[in-house]
């Protein structure tokens, strides 16, 4: 299910442009691909920092839940972030392999936590954005179609 949330995500925005996916329609740091900057950045927290214990300073990119996560710079592309995201996806699946659901880890700002929650909480937050997005692609989409009819 986990998986299934993360091709969700990828799969929605990968119907954008470049120029479309950094389309804000909200108020808050929303837009197509900040929502997969920020996935990106909650896989590096749960299973970088939280389950493998490796250091802030030392995961393969931002892996710290504020709005920061959010951020996607002048350079970065669609791809580029997609890109991103899968890779730390691919990197939480190998911390992940052979671990037991029930052992405990603790997070920095939740405490302890089992593997099982860490999942269930990402299948949560994956699916929750995976919906935003499929809900931003629709009105991009859709406010392009009026304006070329």
């Amino acid at each position: 299910m986990l998986d299934e949330n993360r091709s969700a995500l990828v799969r929605s925005v990968a119907r954008l442009t470049d120029e479309q996916s950094r389309r804000r329609l909200v108020p808050s740091l929303t837009t197509p691909i900040a929502l997969v900057k920020h996935c990106a950045a909650a896989e590096r927290v749960w299973f970088q920092r939280t389950v493998a214990g490796i250091a802030e300073s030392e995961c393969d990119g931002y892996a710290v839940g504020d709005d920061a996560g959010w951020a996607v710079g002048a350079t970065e592309s669609r791809r580029s972030v997609t890109e991103e995201f899968e890779a730390a996806a691919h990197r939480s699946r190998e911390i992940c392999a052979g671990r037991v659901l029930s052992t405990d880890y603790v997070h920095y700002r939740r405490g302890r936590v089992t593997l099982f929650w860490i999942k269930l909480h990402m299948i949560e937050e994956l699916a929750r954005h995976a919906g935003h997005a499929d809900i931003l692609v629709e009105q991009i989409l859709a406010s392009e179609t009026r304006v070329g009819a």
